[in-house]
């Protein structure tokens, strides 16, 4: 009984992101030595996903996430220890109509 080997494939995309298959590993190996594409890797290592290079030949991966708005921020507390403490966003129930609006949308059936 022969063992048939699974061969991995990479997630292939263009520069804005729009998925355009997948390649071989060996084939992406190929494409990121003569530097076409930029590689995108797994938290463990592994190579995900290949984007392919922009117009002007810059990567099309970020090398950071974007920070974004900050929700949350350390406190001191009174009686000495740092705690977390939530960001308020918006004044008493000012949002609540909005966030009951947005829920209301997300459970109607299409």
């Amino acid at each position: 009984m022969s063992s048939q080997v699974k061969r991995q494939q990479i997630a292939f995309y263009a520069a804005d992101g729009t998925p355009m298959g997948y390649r071989s590993s060996e084939s992406a190996q190929r494409l990121l030595a003569l530097d076409l594409v930029s590689p995108a890797y797994g938290r463990k290592g592994h190579l995900k996903a290949i984007f392919a290079k922009k117009a002007d030949g810059s990567s099309a991966v970020e090398n950071t996430a974007h920070g974004g708005t900050r929700y949350w921020f350390r406190e001191r507390l009174e009686s000495g220890p740092l705690a977390w403490k939530l960001k308020k966003l918006g004044k008493g129930d000012e949002l609540r109509p909005i966030f009951l609006q947005v829920v209301a949308d997300c459970m109607t059936s299409s």
